[in-house]
């Protein structure tokens, strides 16, 4: 396993990340299976594991908390806020009365004093930086939070959000937490430079790009993965957006195997390879997804084998761009561009 320093914080972080959002109901998974997930990541080197009170409606909070008791002090522990938590219309968003609050249920689901990072899981166009920014340097300095960090930003909010740190004296965004595969390039675009230019760590999400990437897709083969059980769309081949996306797969197996790595290798190994990611989060189900995934910790991709996926996606391409998660809310409600 290899380590790199999370943005400028001093803290060391694997490169390949556990991410828990398939522990409990979402991926079907017990609590000895996420506890076993858990000890097999930690043994290889892992040492960030990474949540959110919205998996399975904090049930994965609540398995990281027990598969972690008694080891807590040697795992980077990170869990997020602001996705809907039930009907309620306040508890969700990223005001200081939600965030105070979540963060006390947080902690305990997970069985906890304190948590390294505490992300905001989205932009809350509602609330203003300030607000939200005085929290939670007020959250850090009462000790129940270390470093506090965004996810899925666009760049734009991202500088904003520095800009507001700054211009208030308020603690400011250490991380990022961008979704990013080779079928999804777009950050490389804006967001990447942004936070290479600020200085923050980066912690990509999806980097198998819903299982596109993990060499079970190919082209005659039914698909069959867990991702298209519950979202169809995004795997249905007779759309065009999900055409090129098998067609570019089928090219990326083709480099894979010149190269003698597996799918999975390729797709990690070219996350990591970017000088602004500090890790790659990894969301294995079973022990057979995470061994796999693992095997990509040492991956190093030459010159060559990057200049062969620049060729079949290039650099700052989105295959897939209706399923971004950071698109402005002008470009999706008509009434916002409209006089």
């Amino acid at each position: 396993m290899q380590y790199r320093t999370l943005g400028r914080t001093g803290v060391q972080v694997s490169t390949l990340a556990l991410g828990a959002m398939n522990f409990g109901r979402i991926g079907r998974t017990t609590q000895d299976e996420a506890t076993a997930l858990v000890d097999a990541a930690l043994e290889a080197g892992i040492n960030l594991i990474d949540t959110a009170d919205v998996y399975s409606g904090g049930e994965s909070e609540e398995m990281v908390g027990k598969a972690v008791a008694g080891r807590r002090d040697d795992i980077v522990l990170a869990t997020k806020a602001t996705m809907p938590m039930g009907d309620e219309r306040n508890h969700r968003g990223s005001s200081r009365r939600w965030l105070v609050t979540a963060l006390d249920d947080s902690l305990r689901r997970l069985g906890v004093d304190h948590v390294d990072l505490y992300q905001i899981h989205r932009w809350d166009p509602r609330t203003s930086d300030e607000e939200t920014l005085s929290a939670l340097t007020d959250l850090r300095r009462a000790g129940k939070i270390r470093y506090f960090g965004s996810s899925t930003f666009p760049a734009h909010r991202i500088v904003q959000a520095q800009w507001a740190a700054r211009e208030h004296r308020l603690g400011r965004y250490v991380t990022e937490q961008p979704s990013y595969s080779i079928l999804q390039r777009g950050i490389e675009t804006h967001v990447l430079p942004v936070t290479e230019e600020y200085g923050l760590g980066v912690l990509a999400w999806s980097p198998l790009a819903s299982g596109w990437l993990s060499g079970a897709i190919r082209a005659g083969r039914e698909i069959t993965t867990s991702r298209s059980t519950f979202m169809p769309d995004r795997f249905d081949t007779s759309l065009p957006a999900n055409r090129a996306r098998l067609d570019a797969v089928e090219r990326l197996a083709g480099i894979a195997d010149e190269a003698g790595l597996t799918m999975i290798q390729l797709a990690l190994g070219f996350v990591t390879a970017h000088p602004a990611v500090t890790s790659a989060l990894i969301g294995p189900r079973t022990p057979d997804h995470l061994h796999a995934q693992l095997a990509a910790a040492d991956t190093v991709l030459s010159a060559d084998v990057l200049d062969a996926i620049d060729a079949v996606v290039a650099p700052g391409t989105d295959l897939a761009a209706h399923e971004k998660h950071d698109t402005p809310p002008s470009l999706l409600d008509p009434a916002l561009r409209r006089r």
